[in-house]
């Protein structure tokens, strides 16, 4: 891929965005659907980050929390001691995105998350949400 040619990033570590399309439809607002055939597919924090400093910004990112199978143990997600956590989530992959914003004077992507985890999906748009009143 060119640097800077424009493209869309989907972070999670099982799906494709053609899996997420029942719900997804209703969070990526009036894209058309054929939209989510142009996706460039990061499964892990590194891929993440990777793809982003090699290839520049992408227009859209679409984010899952859970990214390892250590992140899927517990049906309480709320006490899980996260601390303990060996692989990063997307919430890390945010951070890491507001970060990189900052440090290169970049503007947010538009940011979508698809995940199923209830918790994390709150967190990744409350973390994004203050960072955007702090500007």
């Amino acid at each position: 891929m060119e640097k800077n040619k424009k493209f869309l990033l989907f972070l999670d570590d099982y799906r494709i965005p053609l899996n997420c399309i029942s719900y997804m439809h209703q969070r990526i607002g009036k894209r058309n659907p054929i939209y989510l055939e142009k996706w460039v597919i990061a499964k892990n924090y590194d891929e993440f980050v990777s793809i982003i400093t090699k290839n520049g910004m992408p227009e859209v990112i679409s984010f899952d929390h859970d990214l390892a199978d250590e992140h899927y143990i517990g049906a309480d997600l709320d006490l899980l001691d996260r601390t303990e956590f060996t692989e990063k989530t997307g919430y890390d992959c945010a951070k890491w995105l507001i970060d990189y914003c900052i440090d290169n004077k970049k503007e947010l992507p538009e940011i979508i998350v698809h995940s199923m985890n209830p918790v994390g999906t709150e967190n990744i748009l409350r973390l994004f949400a203050n960072y955007q009143k702090s500007l």
